[in-house]
């Protein structure tokens, strides 16, 4: 279980902040070179979850939107410096609950 959601973090900060050298580059007119090193990052955050134990492509990835969303929020909050509210911790948390729902329900 470790190592899934470990996975899941890495994933989703090479997601966020290769998008966010790909924002910086295109919307806050820094060189090229932001969106090339970003591109490279998010060719990075499509391998990651390949490596995950789960078979199931869709339910790894739909797992994975959950803890993208708390990632989001704490990026947000820590890099954008956007404090979060009560409804985006709300939110965050009702998807942390989906994704245990999701990747460790009991099934046959």
């Amino acid at each position: 279980m470790a190592a899934s959601i470990v996975l899941f973090i890495l994933a989703g900060l090479a997601e966020i902040g290769g998008g966010y050298l790909v924002w910086l580059w295109l919307r806050g007119a820094k060189p090229a070179w932001y969106g090339v090193v970003g591109a490279l990052i998010l060719v990075l955050y499509g391998i990651i979850p390949t490596l995950q134990s789960f078979p199931s492509f869709g339910r790894v990835y739909a797992a994975y939107g959950g803890v993208f969303i708390i990632l989001a929020v704490l990026w947000g909050w820590l890099v954008d410096k956007k404090a979060p509210d009560l409804y985006d911790w709300l939110g965050a948390m009702i998807c942390l609950v989906g994704v245990s729902v999701i990747l460790w329900a009991p099934r046959q």
